[in-house]
């Protein structure tokens, strides 16, 4: 009356559903090994990140104290009275705005690696407004000194370069707000919008960098009478500006220097993405 195969089969029903049960465990925890595997193959590059970010800083004060140096002593100085002093004005500030603090907004995701993603982005966010302010101020300086003393706007190489690279940077950053920091769009829109703004950050970062070549070549070209001294400290600056948007390019595109996955973004990015059938961008 009894089967005796049933409790064979009962047995092997078990043994199937531990099996099964098991490879549930190991899927589960397969990302969690994958995220330890990819946090310990960038460990050792990022012991040198330090050296690289301070050498960074070292190049962008650099081109900040040459500039003022350049304008403040060679260039008479500065002031806001229409004169030649106020076109002073006008380098410093692109310099320290969208040269020196646009590069280290990009590099806040690679020395704050640690820190919260949301705070990171409110960091990056704000320091690059700080340089959209300044080079604000630059602008006015230059085109305020050339109204007053009947020259004409927008004629040269530098001016055009300048222009579209101011308009094309607060786009980017009125981009970066409306899709990363007060988020609206999906997160679809998000993962396929994120490396097109890394990218054209650095390349923005390199087009600044040389409008502020072509700058510095008019100035030289336009000094009466030629001075040696201006000549090599502008010169120097040049191969400054060169070495700093270098070493922030470095630092933006190397993998290693990535800001490593936190476990707990991670996991409550894959219960969001489960939610809504897409996927969170990683940081940049």
């Amino acid at each position: 009356m009894f089967d005796k195969s049933s409790p064979s089969r009962t047995r092997g029903g078990a043994g199937e559903g531990e099996a099964s049960r098991g490879e549930q465990r190991q899927t589960l925890a397969s990302p969690g090994r994958k995220l330890m595997e990819r946090m310990a193959w960038g460990q050792a590059g990022v012991q040198t990140l330090p050296w690289y970010v301070v050498g960074s800083q070292v190049l962008g004060v650099a081109c900040i104290v040459m500039t003022g140096v350049w304008m403040g002593h060679y260039g008479g100085g500065y002031a806001w009275d229409g004169s030649r002093l106020q076109f002073n004005v006008h380098p410093l500030c692109m310099v320290m705005g969208l040269v020196f603090l646009y590069g280290d907004g990009v590099l806040v995701y690679r020395v704050f690696r640690n820190e919260s993603k949301r705070s990171v982005k409110i960091l990056h966010a704000l320091i690059h407004m700080m340089a959209l302010v300044i080079s604000i101020v630059g602008l006015v300086a230059v085109f305020d000194y050339h109204n007053k003393n009947n020259f004409s706007n927008m004629q040269s190489l530098h001016s055009w370069c300048g222009m579209l690279t101011f308009v094309l940077f607060f786009l980017q950053w009125l981009l970066g707000l409306s899709f990363f920091l007060f988020p609206w769009a999906s997160a679809t829109m998000r993962t396929w919008y994120l490396p097109l703004h890394a990218f054209f950050g650095l390349v923005l970062l390199a087009t600044s960098v040389a409008t502020s070549l072509m700058g510095i070549t008019e100035v030289i070209f336009s000094s009466r009478p030629p001075n040696p001294g201006a000549e090599a400290l502008a010169n120097i600056l040049g191969l400054l500006l060169v070495c700093f948007v270098v070493l922030v390019g470095y630092l933006a595109t190397k993998e290693e220097f990535r800001r490593p996955p936190n476990p707990e973004e991670e996991a409550l990015s894959v219960h969001f993405n489960t939610l809504n059938e897409g996927s969170d961008p990683s940081s940049p």
